[in-house]
């Protein structure tokens, strides 16, 4: 039995998108770290009071929800003739 020569090609832009999102998401936390040592830098503040700030369920909701809407719009002007 053949193989279907679509089944690669769809696990390569699933992976590319997730790539893609993934990196979006990347980042975003980081201009959250950096917003986060400059806005609050008083004593105390360390690396882990930092991160436990800007690890959220919110904020992992925005940054999917932004990722793939800047993956959509990028996928879209990457492909406009």
């Amino acid at each position: 039995m053949p193989e279907d020569p679509q089944k690669p090609r769809l696990a390569a832009e699933i992976r590319h998108a997730v790539v893609e999102v993934a990196f979006i998401v990347f980042l975003f936390y980081s201009n959250l770290l950096m917003g986060e040592f400059n806005r609050t830098n008083g004593p105390g503040k360390t690396f882990a009071v930092a991160l436990t700030d800007i690890f959220t369920i919110k904020n992992f909701a925005i940054a999917i929800i932004a990722a793939s809407i800047g993956y959509v719009v990028f996928e879209y002007l990457r492909k406009k003739p």
